[in-house]
């Protein structure tokens, strides 16, 4: 018998819809990482995107636990000398909750093009409203 391996002619793709209203970001990221690699199909091959469309609504909703809203820092590096750049959780919720969803769940997906090809596939919106109705996507419910 041998080893099936989905060519990316073949891949059949649906779109989530993720409610994020009062889950931790850990938890949903690394759900949706793993929807974004097709992790949860029969199908997945690991050189391969098999992954589906995930759109996360209610974004500034998420929450953190423990004291990561004040120690937790988010940094960044400009490319000019001393240009190292940092800001806490909490700020950084209050001004783009959508930044830091796509932060955590791009570092869970692999660090290669093909990685950077799953991560287009993740749409987050800070509230209910999101202009995809014409895929017809479906709610999914988080295990746990």
């Amino acid at each position: 018998m041998k080893t099936y391996m989905a060519k990316p002619a073949e891949v059949d793709r649906k779109w989530y819809v993720i409610d994020a209203a009062n889950q931790t970001l850990g938890r949903l990221s690394s759900e949706v990482a793993s929807i974004l690699r097709g992790k949860h199909k029969p199908t997945y091959t690991p050189h391969v995107d098999t992954g589906d469309f995930v759109i996360i609504i209610n974004a500034e909703k998420i929450r953190l636990t423990g004291d990561k809203l004040n120690q937790k820092k988010y940094r960044y590096h400009t490319g000019y000398p001393g240009g190292l750049k940092e800001t806490d959780y909490r700020t950084l919720l209050q001004k783009k909750p959508e930044k830091a969803i796509e932060i955590a769940v791009k570092g869970m997906l692999p660090h290669t093009r093909l990685g950077n090809q799953m991560i287009t596939k993740l749409k987050v919106y800070r509230g209910t409203e999101h202009p995809h109705q014409a895929q017809k996507p479906e709610i999914r419910e988080l295990r746990g």
